[in-house]
């Protein structure tokens, strides 16, 4: 079990832009493709006011800044070299869904994905889509959101759908963290609304405390496979026991949170994300020292 994808995240939320241009990003495949990587992911085509590529829709219907660089051209170019399947993400206004507007959300991102499919559409190596909005547990709104969008997207262009939701757990809630047992509840309920829409769910693997891990892992690999998803695991390559946003992880922490995927029988791990965290380019020096330890490391089955 290695990491074999990863997020590629530049319009960022909460870490900082290492600011590459297109030679900067072919370096980074490179690197990726020697580490094992075989799937990329968008994290998002767009965040609140900035954008991957000169959207006419978001700009009508948002105002965006300018954007002078397409990284969906320049990350599909790269995929397209190194043999790599790439996965589209959606829009996050960061205030529609945030604030309860749902219906906005969705209306905006079924006529984002219009354009993106009219621009990208026929290139090679976009092989999937990912619904960009995250959540740790049921919501009726963002159901609306992943039933509309998940079927616009299909019709558009039959791919498989990911999502990338997160464990309501101590590291990131505190006392408001909810147990294994309620966590299965809310699942349940989702995966029951989106059964037969979305084909692939990815948890985050960095919210719960290390020894409630495997028990996440497996309880959300069963629940996938009971309701026809399949199931891959979102390593968190940063660290959320630092007291700072975000430092590379502990090399030893990462080879745990991989054998315990293994155990769980997750069909494939994905990582937040190789560039910033893992990469041998990043600006984080701890990075290079952890793509060395990476690739270093024995493989972990028995």
């Amino acid at each position: 079990m290695k990491i074999s994808g990863t997020f590629l995240d530049e319009i960022t939320h909460d870490i900082p832009s290492q600011n590459w241009g297109p030679q900067e990003w072919a370096r980074d495949f490179d690197a990726m493709k020697a580490a094992g990587i075989d799937t990329v992911i968008l994290i998002r085509a767009g965040y609140r006011r900035q954008a991957t590529f000169p959207s006419r829709v978001l700009e009508k219907e948002v105002g965006m800044l300018p954007c002078y660089l397409d990284l969906v051209d320049v990350f599909l170019i790269e995929a397209e070299r190194c043999g790599m399947d790439f996965f589209f993400g959606t829009y996050d206004s960061g205030s529609h869904w945030v604030e309860g507007r749902y219906q906005e959300e969705a209306d905006l991102n079924r006529a984002f994905c219009d354009e993106v499919i009219a621009r990208y559409g026929g290139r090679a190596a976009f092989k999937g889509w990912y619904i960009s909005h995250e959540i740790n547990t049921f919501n009726e709104g963002v159901m609306g959101v992943y039933e509309q969008l998940a079927r616009h997207l299909r019709a558009l262009k039959p791919l498989p759908i990911l999502i990338s939701p997160y464990v309501k757990g101590v590291k990131q809630f505190g006392a408001e963290a909810i147990s294994l047992n309620r966590h299965v509840e809310e699942w349940s309920r989702v995966f029951a609304r989106i059964e037969g829409l979305v084909d692939i769910v990815a948890f985050q693997d960095g919210q719960m405390d290390f020894h409630e891990l495997s028990d996440f892992l497996s309880v959300n690999r069963e629940l996938a496979a009971r309701h026809g998803l399949r199931s891959w695991s979102n390593l968190e390559s940063f660290d959320r026991d630092m007291p700072i946003k975000f430092p590379p992880i502990a090399f030893p922490k990462l080879r745990y949170k991989l054998e315990a995927a293994l155990r769980a029988g997750v069909e494939k791990v994905i990582t937040f994300e190789f560039s910033h965290f893992m990469s041998p380019n990043s600006i984080y020096p701890a990075a290079h020292h952890l793509y060395r330890r990476y690739l270093e490391m024995p493989d972990p089955r028995p």
